[in-house]
């Protein structure tokens, strides 16, 4: 068993997220607890939110170090990661030209990136290449191999998130654009699409290849730890559309890459619980992170009804402790569910409460 400082138990964390992910524990409830950070609150003094330069990689580990190791004393069931969120979305575009731009973010400590449109229209398409020797690639490398080096035997790397299929799409023509061309240039976007799948491939191979599993899984910020070599997919385009669009023009491209890998976890924001259904016959889905987003009722609210649409596929939710608390007590909280749990006052008050989340039972 793969020791880790910052989670002494992961021992017994594993198996219960192997058989949540095997779809086993639909009887049975996970929760990971978020206590205040330390980490986080200096986090937040030094970076103001907003745009700024390409971050010191030895500064993101030492952050990603720290905030794991206050972790280490509360018993839940998450696995401590470090997220490579430099390369959130930026690094696609960035291996084709694009002008890369950070944001930090206080409430998480990631400092995300983004590209504006990389093509004035689709007559630019065909001098797009992507070469294994552009600085960008070269610093991806770098960032994954200091922050594995510097997580071995402590915590995990998470995987980060996949540009594929219609979200490439909005990184060379803008969203907009994509959506008209749906219409008026289907075949461009086809050809774009095949495109992002070997250049994602590219990508997600070479973190394989640096990062070593744990366990024979993959750490994730979504639902903290899968078995196999797992991808983290996203259908967002499709969250303004229709069911019929994503049958389309997004199920292909995501069973694709869930293909080439072990499967993947998808995330769905408020706007895009109409796709749960669809979604969650895609081939080697692993589980859902279901996002509270301001506009929609927050997921717990309605999460029977959404854990009766998903069928066995394990979901991970947000909850406030109060209502979470409230639901242990009750014995009503949906089984077959990781519960990030929020607001929790402090580490002994969590501990306490994993008492009642390992015991419980539907």
């Amino acid at each position: 068993m793969t020791k880790l400082s910052h989670k002494p138990n992961a021992k017994e964390v594993l198996p219960r997220l192997r058989r949540l992910h095997e779809r086993r524990g639909q009887d049975r409830i996970l929760a990971a607890m978020q206590v205040p950070s330390a980490a986080l609150a200096a986090f937040g003094v030094e970076y103001a939110s907003g745009c700024r330069e390409y971050p010191d990689p030895a500064v993101r580990i030492e952050f990603w170090d720290r905030l794991s190791g206050e972790r280490a004393a509360i018993e839940d069931d998450s696995i401590p990661t470090a997220f490579l969120s430099e390369f959130d979305q930026g690094l696609y575009g960035g291996l084709l030209g694009g002008d890369v731009q950070f944001m930090a973010h206080p409430e998480n400590g990631w400092i995300s990136s983004m590209v504006a449109p990389l093509l004035d229209d689709w007559s630019q398409f065909d001098r797009l290449r992507f070469d294994p020797s552009h600085p960008w690639f070269g610093r991806y490398i770098a960032q994954t191999e200091a922050f594995a080096k510097a997580a071995a035997g402590k915590f995990g790397i998470s995987h980060f998130i996949l540009i594929d299929g219609l979200n490439f799409v909005f990184e060379l023509i803008g969203a907009t654009e994509t959506y008209l061309s749906l219409y008026e240039h289907p075949e461009m976007v086809r050809r774009a699409i095949d495109f992002a799948y070997d250049l994602n491939v590219q990508i997600q191979d070479t973190f394989f290849d640096l990062v070593p599993p744990i366990e024979g899984g993959t750490c994730s910020n979504m639902v903290q730890w899968v078995p196999g070599r797992i991808v983290s997919e996203s259908v967002d385009p499709f969250h303004m559309t229709s069911v019929d669009d994503f049958e389309r023009w997004g199920r292909q491209p995501v069973q694709r890459i869930f293909d080439r890998f072990d499967g993947g976890v998808l995330h769905l924001h408020g706007n895009g619980r109409h796709l749960l259904e669809a979604v969650c016959t895609l081939g080697g889905l692993k589980a859902i992170f279901l996002g509270d987003d301001r506009g929609f009722p927050p997921t717990f609210e309605i999460l029977d009804q959404l854990r009766a649409r998903a069928g066995d596929v394990p979901l991970v939710v947000q909850v406030e402790f109060e209502a979470f608390v409230e639901g242990l007590h009750r014995h009503n909280l949906a089984g077959g569910v990781l519960y990030q749990v929020r607001g929790v006052p402090d580490a002994d008050v969590a501990n306490r409460c994993m008492e009642k989340v390992r015991a419980y039972r539907l």
